[in-house]
């Protein structure tokens, strides 16, 4: 028998592959499709180049590559376990139940099979290759320590780890290191209860390495970090595996020592019992707990299972496929996708839709330094970065996230001589700001706080908190207001002036994104979010906020740039380094905090904070620090007073040389720097996203002069013309929404609703339900579809 097999593969050795160092072996999901060992028809593991295929596609790797020598691996739950595991594995996702694994080899196209371990039957080499793709780690496996792509498995220690009864319980608050004082950076050993500081964690936190030495002491094997507990798990350590690992036991762990997981939410380490029971409440209503929901399935209506931290991904990722257009493009083009994908597809962004999210998320997250990471994220960042990478992938075909772009025409006016200038700007979604002063319960508002502020100088307990319930009429009266202009140059006075600036919609976007925005910050400087409740309306009519235009009467700004003054010390500013870090260890982009620490004087961290406060905002916000000195001022104009340079003026020419080098034509690569205020980054992606056109020459001479405000404003027009013909139709229907609960975006739980065939759908991970009584008010993310103007 052994010369049979061995005879057998002898066609097919060169094929048969050892894995090598930096090989990543794809053996627990498809490139395609969500199919893993745990399916019914298993995985199959290519032996040359290990990606993982479910049983419908790997007949198609086998036509494309002529490979036949595949690894066959199924899992199954042990037959004791198995009604107990269906009964529970919607809530549990199975990771306490055993398994038994089965591996074969098969070769193709004759589907002949051979069982493994086979090792005294099997040549040398194959019997090699084989037990390294069984023993190899997952291609997931944290490789880098600040990456997110780590298969996080259940602690060996968790099903039977000994808890002391001495007694010990914790307090919802004041927690110090029992050894050297320390108030941050706190694990709780989940055997003895001893509070003490961290210092090996992946995430930097600073400390002295008691709880480790506690270990050493002790032998007591978990540990979780306090801030961290939510009604969702919590970080939990395992010394003696030396790897962050998952505990399905941690709330009755964490009881033993008096923490009742639904009851504390800390955001960073700063918890009140009153906002637990805040959170608790929201957290109940957003999930629409103690209703009995009917559970739904199949196509459209397929749950996201959680790889920890991933419900932001999630939720959009559920509302983006509910649009026709998303559907269109990744969905119903999914045939042609699978026959032109490259060899290696888990690196191809345009197939990664079908495909298990552990794959998407390492690809679409793939070098972000935030999205990258296993912490919880803004659900409105990560949108606007999918967007961002759909526009990149959709060169030369049908881009998606075409619905959303909407153009916002910007109307600044000089206080002093009335004079307008109008501009154009892409953008797609609306933030809306939420009134506090406009809550309709204000009077119960001011009598809580009344009662907490008594509550907390007696000691007592906090009263029920009371939720701000705020019209939406006055969040969007709020958006319309107009807004200062920080240091407003006037080209009619040639001076520093006061300004105001309002905004409108230019065109209407068949999809319309509104965010509310409830998150701000505390004194303490932490994120905190805002406990409202407004009443979202399932129609909406934004027609009141359409673009005018130059009015009659009005007059406008001359179109001319402040002069540029260069200081006499030309070189690189200095900038603390230190404030800077503080700064960005809060969550702000590394490129804000230098601006901030530089633009208010190296002040302190404190006045730079305010700074960032002032700005975050601003489209440049986390651009990088651009001075005067180190701009080329490009040539003056003769005619302008006082220095002023006329905006014909064209972007650097290092910024253009640059962009043709990279082979794009000159006048589209002026085009796209003068669309983009002259940022490099900006323009190569709107060069992507705005494919040229055949013009003729007497256009491209245009583009070469045009003012830049002007420049901005047609091109973006040029770009909408692509879009839907009907710009006109201002009316629409809420169809989603998403919601947050918690008290900060960094930690906390999305789910979202969908309103599909007439009835609303609750999102929540892996369940998917029929919405009893959707919580329209408590919603973070709002999705509008344009109705017909028919």
């Amino acid at each position: 028998m052994a010369a049979d097999l061995g005879e057998l593969l002898v066609p097919y050795m060169p094929t048969i592959r050892v894995p090598r160092t930096g090989d990543r072996v794809f053996k627990s999901e498809c490139a395609f499709s969500y199919d893993s060992p745990e399916s019914e028809g298993g995985l199959y593991v290519c032996m040359n180049t290990f990606l993982g295929f479910g049983r419908e596609h790997v007949e198609r790797h086998y036509r494309k590559t002529g490979q036949s020598v595949y690894m066959h691996l199924k899992r199954h739950i042990k037959e004791v376990s198995r009604f107990l595991y269906l009964e529970l594995n919607r809530d549990f996702n199975g990771e306490d139940y055993e398994y038994e694994d089965e591996a074969k080899l098969v070769i193709f196209p004759d589907h002949y099979e051979i069982p493994l371990p086979n090792i005294e039957e099997l040549p040398a080499l194959v019997t090699i290759a084989c037990d390294a793709v069984l023993n190899a780690a997952s291609a997931y496996k944290k490789q880098d320590p600040e990456s997110w792509e780590e298969e996080i498995q259940v602690s060996r220690h968790a099903r039977s780890l000994r808890q002391l009864d001495n007694g010990v319980k914790i307090p919802p608050s004041g927690w110090k290191c029992q050894k050297c004082e320390m108030r941050e950076n706190l694990w709780l050993n989940l055997t003895d209860g001893a509070v003490l500081c961290g210092k090996w964690f992946f995430d930097g936190s600073g400390g002295n390495g008691h709880a480790l030495e506690h270990y050493r002491e002790t032998n007591f094997p978990l540990a979780v970090k306090l801030d961290t507990i939510n009604p969702d798990g919590a970080d939990v350590y395992s010394f003696e595996e030396e790897e962050a690992v998952l505990d399905p036991h941690i709330s009755e762990h964490l009881s033993h020592f008096g923490i009742d997981m639904l009851q504390l939410q800390q955001p960073n380490g700063h918890h009140t019992d009153n906002n637990a029971r805040q959170r608790v409440s929201e957290w109940e209503v957003i999930q629409e707990s103690g209703m009995k929901l009917k559970a739904v399935y199949g196509s459209g209506y397929t749950g996201i299972k959680n790889l920890g931290n991933s419900c932001y991904l999630s939720t959009i990722m559920q509302v983006l496929f509910s649009i026709p257009e998303f559907q269109r493009m990744y969905v119903g083009n999914l045939q042609r996708i699978y026959d032109y994908s490259p060899l290696d597809p888990t690196q191809d962004f345009h197939q990664q839709r079908g495909v298990s999210p552990r794959m998407f998320k390492g690809l679409v997250s793939k070098g972000h330094p935030e999205f990258s990471s296993n912490r919880q994220q803004d659900a409105h960042e990560f949108l606007l970065h999918i967007i961002n990478l759909v526009e990149r992938n959709s060169a030369g075909s049908e881009n998606p996230s075409d619905v959303f772009r909407f153009l916002v025409e910007e109307r600044v006016q000089c206080c002093q001589t009335r004079r307008v200038r109008y501009t154009q700007r892409v953008d797609y979604l609306i933030q809306l700001p939420a009134p506090i002063e406009c809550a309709t319960n204000r009077e119960e508002l001011l009598a809580y706080e009344a009662k907490r502020k008594d509550a907390e100088e007696n000691m007592r307990a906090p009263p029920e908190p009371v939720r701000a319930r705020i019209p939406f009429t006055a969040c969007l009266q709020a958006f319309t207001e107009p807004e200062n202009v920080p240091d407003f140059w006037s080209s009619a006075l040639q001076a520093k002036s006061a300004g105001v600036k309002t905004s409108r919609f230019a065109s209407f976007p068949e999809y319309l994104i509104l965010q509310i925005k409830k998150f701000t910050f505390g004194v303490d400087w932490v994120p905190k979010k805002l406990d409202l409740a407004i009443d979202v309306p399932d129609f909406l009519d934004l027609n009141r906020l359409r673009a005018t235009g130059l009015q009659v009467g009005e007059e406008e700004l001359p179109d001319l740039t402040p002069p540029i003054v260069l200081p006499e010390d030309t070189r690189a500013p200095e900038i603390d380094e230190v404030a800077v870090m503080q700064l960005a260890e809060m969550g702000f982009p590394l490129e804000a905090c230098r601006k901030a620490v530089y633009y208010t004087g190296n002040m302190g961290p404190e006045m730079a904070f305010n700074w960032i406060i002032a700005h975050m905002e601003e489209p440049d916000f986390a651009e990088p620090l651009t001075l005067p000195s180190m701009i080329d001022p490009g040539p003056s104009s003769s005619n302008s007073p006082m220095g002023a340079t006329s905006l014909d003026n064209s972007p650097p020419e290092e910024s253009i040389a640059i962009l043709t080098s990279m082979g794009f034509p000159r006048s589209h690569t002026i085009q796209a720097l003068k669309a983009t205020n002259n940022n490099l980054e900006r323009a190569l992606d709107w060069i992507f996203t705005h494919p040229e056109e055949e013009e003729s020459d007497a256009l491209s001479d245009m583009a070469d002069t045009e003012p830049n405000d002007n420049a901005f404003s047609n091109a973006n027009s040029h770009s909408d013309s692509t879009l839907s013909p009907d710009r006109d139709a201002s009316g629409y229907e809420l169809f989603a929404f998403i919601s947050h609960m918690g008290a900060s975006t960094m930690s906390g739980h999305y789910v979202c609703h969908i309103k599909k065939e007439g009835r609303w759908v609750i999102y929540n991970d892996h369940k998917v339900c029929l919405s009893e009584r959707p919580p329209k008010d408590l919603g973070y993310i709002y999705f509008y579809h344009r109705l017909s103007s028919s």
